[in-house]
């Protein structure tokens, strides 16, 4: 039968520990250490001690170690609670999914921008200069688009600028994990296409993007020649983009990824894939307030 630790604690503010069916009380335990009691726990004094007795007690109970991940098989969970699936291609680890998280993983979180309605025309998205995510179509978080394909975040948000002038940059991807540079995308097509092009700017690879896109039919299939093979099992789908005037474009016919590289005047490398070609393309947006998807990266 399982050792199991319940966590008690009664009026007078005891807080006991079973184990082994041994009750140990925490008071005895604080009077033979010196440890001062607070007349009141709190929660994270309730956590600390909880996690100070169980280690104080491995030569009795198998000590709890965090279960071992394995990429492809194991998944990860982001800030708001979703699940993404994993998988391993060369020696890399990336997320399955696009990211749809509403914060960086300090739990700071990232405004929705919204304005424009299904079009999405704003001259709010437009002049951000600070992080915001947003829907295609400007759709519900429960709808189609981000269902499919997660959401939309400008290039601040892919940089960690959740502040303006800030240069101490957030992480959205969970903890462990990061937003891939631009020389990530970079080692992943090339492992896919090693005649690929380290550096240029424009085609990057033929044939790397038809191995990447998913071989779902939310791919336009205008020109099945060209639909994707998912060699890897990277399933990226067409989730499209938001226009520097906030207008949505895309869905169904491209997809586009964020790099963490620096948000500079030139905006931030990204990759695109397209419905009627194997391309991918390596581009810097003009503009950082581009609306583009995110992957995530094993650190």
């Amino acid at each position: 039968m399982k050792k199991v630790i319940y966590l008690l604690i009664n009026l007078s503010c005891f807080l006991s520990i079973i184990l082994n069916g041994q009750v140990i009380n925490s008071q005895e335990r604080e009077e033979k250490t010196g440890i001062k009691r607070n007349t009141l726990y709190n929660l994270e004094e309730i956590k600390v001690r909880w996690k100070k007795a169980a280690l104080e007690n491995c030569d009795e109970i198998p000590c709890l170690i965090a279960p071992s991940f394995t990429c492809g098989n194991s998944t990860i969970i982001d800030m708001d609670g979703n699940t993404y699936t994993t998988v391993s291609v060369g020696t890399q680890c990336w997320t399955v999914e696009n990211l749809k998280v509403r914060k960086y993983n300090d739990g700071t979180a990232i405004p929705i921008e919204s304005t424009g309605g299904a079009d999405g025309l704003s001259t709010i998205w437009q002049n951000l200069t600070t992080g915001a995510y947003t829907i295609y179509g400007n759709e519900l978080s429960s709808g189609t688009n981000a269902t499919n394909y997660g959401f939309l975040y400008n290039c601040y948000t892919s940089k960690g600028i959740s502040t303006l002038g800030s240069t101490s940059y957030k992480n959205i991807c969970p903890a462990g994990w990061h937003v891939p540079t631009d020389d990530d995308w970079t080692t992943i097509i090339q492992y896919i296409d090693p005649t690929s092009r380290a550096s240029t700017a424009g085609i990057q690879s033929t044939t790397a993007g038809g191995k990447l896109k998913s071989t779902s039919t939310l791919w336009n299939s205008a020109n099945p020649t060209s639909l994707g093979t998912d060699n890897f099992g990277f399933t990226a789908l067409p989730g499209g983009f938001r226009n520097t005037s906030g207008s949505f474009s895309s869905i169904s016919y491209s997809a586009f990824f964020w790099s963490v590289a620096e948000c500079d005047y030139f905006g931030a490398w990204y990759r695109a894939l397209f419905f009627n070609v194997g391309y991918v393309d390596r581009f810097t947006y003009n503009f950082k307030s581009v609306g583009a998807s995110v992957r995530c990266i094993r650190n």
